[in-house]
């Protein structure tokens, strides 16, 4: 996909590629999809760098209402939106909003009902991680599952050098997604991880967004599963 251009995935939900963005010397491509819900409010998964034509393109599709974080390392680019869509609530996993003083944060983000999505976007807490809080979130009218960085997918070409070695051990380039060693490693508390998981794979999902990783447009409750093998779930 070009850079900074929506393009339909599904029933009301739409994908942008973003900008390359480093962490810790790696770098990752970005992703956010928009999802529009009844009476034309969008629900924004993971904001990507904003742009001029991705602002209009969005506006164009409905009110801007929702800024979602999915966990909690996606936050690079919340204040550049909600600076934009100032009508927008900041939604974030716990203790997100206390990195961020300046941004103005709604409800954190639960497993619970009471969510003006309820019905239409479903989202499951993957609790216990060392390294990120992360929700899981079901699009139903799309059957379209969405993961941030617990599942991953780059080719083997995208790192060099030692990086690409490590990437290679790490799962990140494995043949097909997987959830990277380090976040496997990071679970204090499996059990819960696995009772959150089989929540996930009751969900009757047929595609799958990954913020680092192409879409996936079918059999995506098969991909899932087979990455979470591990946990036993």
């Amino acid at each position: 996909m070009t850079e900074g251009t929506l393009h339909p995935f599904g029933e009301d939900i739409w994908l942008a590629d973003g900008p390359v963005v480093a962490v810790a010397g790696f770098r990752y491509p970005t992703r956010m999809a928009v999802m529009r819900l009844p009476g034309g409010a969008l629900f924004l998964w993971s904001p990507i760098g904003l742009s001029d034509g991705l602002r209009g393109a969005v506006a164009a599709l409905g009110e801007v209402r929702h800024l979602v974080a999915p966990n909690t390392l996606h936050d690079r680019f919340l204040g550049e939106w909600q600076h934009a869509f100032p009508q927008a609530t900041l939604h974030a996993p716990p203790g997100l909003a206390a990195r961020h003083p300046d941004l103005r944060f709604g409800r954190d983000l639960a497993d619970s009902p009471g969510f003006a999505w309820d019905g239409q976007i479903d989202q499951v807490e993957i609790p216990g991680n060392r390294i990120a809080t992360e929700l899981a979130f079901f699009h139903r009218p799309s059957r379209t599952l969405l993961f941030t960085d617990l599942i991953q997918h780059l080719p083997p070409s995208w790192f060099t050098g030692w990086r690409a070695i490590v990437a290679r051990l790490d799962g990140m380039t494995a043949p097909e997604p997987r959830v990277p060693r380090k976040f496997r490693y990071a679970f204090s508390d499996r059990p819960a991880a696995r009772a959150a998981m089989r929540r996930v794979l009751a969900w009757p999902a047929e595609r799958l967004v990954i913020a680092h990783g192409p879409p996936i447009a079918h059999d995506a409750h098969a991909v899932v599963a087979r990455a979470f093998r591990w946990l036993g779930v």
